[in-house]
């Protein structure tokens, strides 16, 4: 067996009910706490009215939309003064993202461009970020489980990661109850983002037999529950597309994503699109495309057949046709496409070319020429 590694959070707590330890928890390692919350501070009002209880000195910055440069430089502006102890971040992947740079880089001496890869300088952190705890409000891209922050960069059209083993979560509290009337659009986003989360790392060049563990029965469930989530409200939907989307963090950690999100990286930074419709919208033609690519009898291409059969039996239709109905039920289900979200046709080829630097790239099952990047896209 080829050796690997194991990389997660210090600690997972998952299930109905675990949100309400948060305060203690957190309290536990600093009683200076900055918060970090989503649009909507109503939303973690309890946990700070919990806090302050449990004697910390809190305080919150909201996270409007995914964090760019300016944003994560207008919060170091205000949280370094407070000196934290402790950061937690509750709300969606964009909250969590923003909260997890702030912990990286309220002790550094630096700013952002020091450390962010690609467009900044990438050097690593000279000082240990703060304890970092995670309460994710969507079920997504399970930034909980994962060791980066992503950033957008509207100077490079560009969102690009803040990397390092030591920002992983001390704490990571998945609670599918915290995720329980999450608007639709949201859910269908979040939730393809997380299936995507658990089919790449499967397919990956870099999965091992604890990737394998955690996304092979995952694909399939998390397509269900996503399907349940788009008739009705259904807590044991909520509660199978959450541990859905921690194991897909869990599983790029450890073995990769692929070529949907080494173009939705720079799709995203171009458009300013929603990170999980943008990977939602790809995933069918990237499948399409890698199986094209893939050698007959390949590894990969097992891999990749056997993603379009569980698939198919979710979407209830022939495998060979899994990716292409995938995209069409996405589409009926209201997820806009690529035009729709801004991307022309004419950034195709300047989009395809710059996701070849990108690290998720390197994941992916097949190499992908420009061209079929560019045929995927346009698909999308």
């Amino acid at each position: 067996m080829t050796p690997f590694g194991i990389t997660a959070p210090g600690r997972i707590l998952f299930g109905r009910g675990e949100a309400a330890r948060a305060a203690g928890l957190i309290s536990a390692l600093d009683d200076r706490v900055l918060l970090v919350h989503g649009a909507t501070s109503a939303r973690a009002a309890w946990l700070v009215e919990a806090l302050t209880e449990a004697g910390a000195e809190v305080l919150s910055l909201g996270c409007a939309g995914e964090p760019d440069l300016a944003t994560l430089e207008d919060a170091l502006a205000e949280a370094r003064p407070f000196r934290p102890g402790v950061v937690a971040g509750i709300g969606g992947g964009a909250a969590l993202d923003l909260a997890k740079a702030l912990a990286a880089l309220v002790p550094a001496p630096d700013g952002p461009m020091e450390h962010l890869e690609v467009v900044g300088r990438g050097r690593p952190l000279v000082a240990a970020p703060l304890p970092f705890v995670a309460l994710p409000t969507t079920a997504g891209t399970g930034t909980e489980a994962t060791r980066n922050a992503v950033i957008g960069v509207p100077e490079h059209r560009r969102k690009v990661s803040l990397r390092d083993e030591r920002m992983l979560a001390r704490v990571a509290i998945v609670d599918p109850a915290l995720t329980d009337g999450c608007p639709r659009g949201v859910t269908l986003a979040s939730g393809l983002d997380a299936v995507t989360q658990v089919i790449e790392p499967f397919v990956s060049s870099r999965a091992t037999p604890f990737t394998d563990a955690l996304t092979r029965p995952a694909i399939g469930s998390g397509l269900a529950a996503l399907i349940r989530l788009m008739r009705a409200e259904d807590a044991g939907a909520r509660d199978e597309i959450a541990w859905v989307s921690l194991f897909g963090g869990l599983a790029l950690a450890n073995g990769g994503l692929g070529a949907v999100h080494g173009l939705a990286g720079v799709i995203g930074g171009v458009t300013g699109g929603a990170h999980g419709a943008i990977c939602g919208t790809l995933l069918g033609p990237i499948l399409r495309a890698n199986l094209q690519a893939a050698a007959p009898g390949s590894a990969a291409r097992a891999r990749l057949t056997e993603v379009c059969a569980i698939l198919a039996g979710a979407l209830a239709v022939p495998a060979a046709e899994a990716p292409e109905a995938l995209s069409d039920w996405a589409g009926r289900m209201g997820l806009p496409r690529l035009a729709d979200m801004g991307l022309a046709p004419g950034d195709h080829l300047t989009v395809a070319e710059a996701s070849l630097a990108s690290s998720s790239m390197k994941g992916n099952p097949v190499g992908l020429p420009v061209s079929a990047l560019v045929e995927a896209m346009r698909q999308a």
